[in-house]
């Protein structure tokens, strides 16, 4: 009974997010669209602006979870600090949680990534697309490879990001606006789930974790900025909101670095409260096991939605809805019977597919402990898992800028200008 009533918990929490008014509300008659690039953002959108204090042409970030299956607009109100403005379900992404580590493996990209204007791609055979900018510098350095993935109309993927042909039409002018008002670089934030207590102990075991709790870092530096946080890479990996001291390179030895004092303490604070969470969250799901769907397995729960549909038209259901939460016993049970039809010793598919199935030899009890962040050092540890656009010479910021009327132009921003990234948000 126990299990059941999680099982509903997370379907009841799927069905709260598509109840979201935002979610789903490109709604638009494409015939009328006389010019896609230059589409003007619609009324409700500007309105929402309005009353959210953001202005026209301010900065924004692009936020996608897989497991939700939500592409999310952050768009920077006046007082430098981002709120969403717009969330849209991701009508397909292929392959299943996890990042994409070579060609032809159909992963969606999981990371931070910058996007520039040349990003933008206007003749798109998917009506419209945004390269994603896979693969980046913590890729590069970590050999992985892959071309052309995008977020793109169509409703059909492999290894990108499709929305509807709707969706991707408001998404690009969002995007279009930001470059028109002088933003240089727009954030993606490709993660593989909202990095909540509950969902990363519902996800310990799986053999990607510890390249989440990396991504987790700057998850958690934006939920406590509400500002995108400035991404490097050393040491082949992500590094975020340091001030370092010295050059930083992807592959080379990442040179000393610190956090901003109130930004720590601000860290400290965050990390005290999401370690409760963390404990109660180990006891919600103890002896409990996350079966993450196939892709196939999500395009079964929303089958009804390809019908009287052109058969390039492929929807994904979101991984809460295909997935299952069940005991290590049912688990175990579930894939020997599996192996059993398809005629294999049950332990090949415990290892391919049993999110049990660790890369490391080290316990769940273990790597359970490892991930709770101590109170006394949640700075630090955030501060060693982050990716940074920081260097010794230069500290990138997006600050609101002046609007520019150059179509695609984006005007140089003084360095005597700019604010270090902290103190767009702490107290001054």
């Amino acid at each position: 009974m126990r299990l059941k009533h999680i099982a509903l918990a997370l379907l009841v929490a799927t069905a709260l997010t598509s109840c979201n008014d935002t979610l789903d509300t490109a709604k638009i008659d494409l015939s009328t669209v006389k010019n896609k690039v230059e589409q003007p953002l619609p009324p409700r959108i500007l309105a929402e602006m309005q009353k959210k204090g953001m202005p026209r042409n301010s900065p924004i970030m692009i936020r996608i979870l897989k497991e939700e299956g939500v592409l999310e607009v952050w768009k920077a109100k006046a007082d430098n600090r981002f709120d969403v403005i717009a969330s849209y379900q991701i009508c397909a992404w292929s392959g299943k949680l996890g990042p994409k580590v070579k060609e032809g493996d159909r992963q969606a990209p999981e990371g931070f990534y910058n996007l520039t204007p040349a990003h933008l791609n206007p003749n798109s055979k998917y009506y419209l697309a945004i390269n994603t900018g896979f693969p980046n510098r913590y890729d590069q350095a970590n050999g992985r490879s892959g071309t052309n993935l995008m977020i793109h109309g169509a409703c059909s993927s492999s290894g990108c990001y499709s929305m509807t042909d709707e969706q991707v039409l408001e998404i690009y002018a969002f995007a279009r606006d930001a470059f028109k008002g002088g933003q240089t670089s727009v954030q993606l934030q490709a993660l593989p789930f909202r990095m909540t207590a509950e969902n990363m102990v519902r996800h310990r075991d799986n053999p990607n974790y510890d390249f989440w709790k990396m991504l987790k870092g700057g998850y958690d530096n934006f939920e406590v900025t509400k500002r995108p946080p400035e991404v490097a890479v050393c040491e082949k990996k992500y590094v975020f909101n340091q001030q370092a001291n010295g050059s930083v390179a992807p592959t080379a030895a990442c040179p000393p670095m610190s956090t901003p004092p109130a930004l720590a303490s601000a860290l400290t604070s965050y990390g005290k409260t999401y370690e409760v969470a963390y404990q109660k969250a180990l006891s919600k799901f103890d002896d409990k096991v996350w079966y993450e769907p196939t892709e196939a397995e999500r395009k079964a729960v929303v089958a009804d939605k390809r019908k009287g549909r052109d058969l390039a038209y492929a929807p994904t259901g979101t991984s809460l809805e295909a997935g299952k939460l069940m005991s290590q016993s049912e688990f175990k049970q579930m894939m020997e019977k599996r192996m059993a039809a398809a005629n294999k010793p049950a332990n090949t598919i415990m290892a391919s597919a049993a999110p049990t199935a660790s890369s490391s030899s080290t316990s769940a009890a273990q790597r359970s402990k490892q991930d709770r962040l101590p109170a006394a050092s949640a700075a630090t540890q955030i501060a060693a898992t982050t990716p940074t656009l920081t260097t010794a010479s230069t500290t990138s910021t997006v600050p609101i800028p002046a609007q520019n009327p150059l179509a695609y132009a984006a005007p140089p921003i003084s360095q005597d200008n700019k604010k270090p990234f902290w103190k767009f948000w702490g107290k001054e």
